[in-house]
């Protein structure tokens, strides 16, 4: 009898088990086949620097030569090249006027207006004026010039009154923000732009503290700055100390890039600290064609990704017998 009841008990307690079993819920485990999205990141940018842009003289007289005078001929051979840079910066060296009246010397440059037609064609973004040829034709052609830039959405920079001249061109490229600067240590004092009067932002050792302030404000409200400075001597294929202490200066201050220009001729660059300096990249758009080195520069790209500089790279320039620049193969 005690063997049945035993018997009865075991079955009694494997069939609540198994019970248990079957009615616990089940727990299914799904794989998804989706992954976790990357983190973005933003698209590079392209910077693009070049020297000297003068367009009168010998420049004007080849673009007469074309038919129905082709304002876009002296950079029909390099135009590719600049329309890829998301922002391509130079140093105008000829004021864009028909005003004023000469009052520089025998070597003083103003291109007709219509020249904006090539520069606006190149794709460039930024000119600067800060430079010895500001005065060419008196304020009258530096103020008109300034406006006409303007009109064309081509940013002057390092000219104007005091607020304008020594303020940076900003910029936003892909969520990217880049303040640009111009400035320059050839000219008299009369040239200094003030509160009223058109000028340049003429620095100097008594004012290089008020512009490495302005520098340094900069980088706080701009992921890059860049200076354009017109400094050293013509002709020199080596810096001066002045164009050297003001351009390390300017980069500790809080500038990434310093690219200065005024020898016509190429100068050597130099990665100082977290910055770079370009001590002259030569002739851009010139006629002086009386020697090799001042037919000849360089253009600069930098390459931009996640707000900082990865890329560097020089490239040179030939100018042609027409005083188009053309890339080196």
């Amino acid at each position: 009898m005690r063997k049945k009841w035993f018997l009865f008990i075991f079955l009694f307690l494997l069939l609540a088990i198994a019970g248990y079993f079957l009615l616990l819920p089940k727990v299914i485990e799904i794989k998804s086949n989706l992954a976790s999205p990357a983190p973005e990141t933003e698209n590079p940018i392209t910077l693009l620097f070049a020297g000297d842009i003068m367009l009168d003289r010998g420049v004007t007289y080849q673009i007469e030569k074309q038919d129905n005078n082709d304002f876009r001929f002296p950079f029909l051979k390099i135009a590719s090249e600049i329309q890829k840079a998301d922002l391509a910066i130079a140093n105008l060296e000829s004021q864009i006027s028909d005003k004023g009246i000469k009052v520089g010397s025998i070597y003083s440059f103003r291109a007709n207006p219509k020249t904006i037609e090539g520069l606006t064609f190149a794709g460039f973004d930024i000119l600067g004026l800060a430079n010895n040829h500001a005065f060419d034709y008196g304020k009258q052609a530096l103020s008109d010039s300034i406006n006409r830039l303007l009109e064309t959405n081509i940013n002057p920079v390092g000219a104007g009154n005091e607020s304008q001249a020594f303020a940076p061109a900003i910029k936003t490229v892909k969520e990217t923000t880049i303040a640009i600067f111009a400035y320059t240590d050839q000219g008299p004092e009369t040239w200094q732009a003030g509160k009223e009067n058109i000028g340049v932002a003429l620095v100097s050792k008594e004012n290089l503290e008020r512009v490495k302030a302005d520098i340094s404000l900069a980088k706080k409200l701009a992921n890059i700055v860049i200076v354009s400075f017109h400094s050293g001597q013509e002709y020199q294929t080596e810096p001066t100390e002045t164009q050297i202490s003001f351009s390390r200066a300017f980069i500790d201050a809080g500038a990434d890039i310093v690219v200065c220009h005024h020898s016509h001729v190429i100068q050597p660059e130099e990665k100082y600290k977290d910055g770079y300096i370009f001590y002259g990249l030569g002739n851009f758009v010139f006629d002086q064609g009386f020697s090799p080195e001042t037919m000849k520069g360089k253009i600069v790209e930098v390459v931009v990704e996640d707000k900082k500089i990865k890329r560097v790279l020089a490239k040179e320039i030939k100018i042609n017998e027409f005083f188009q620049p053309e890339l080196i193969p």
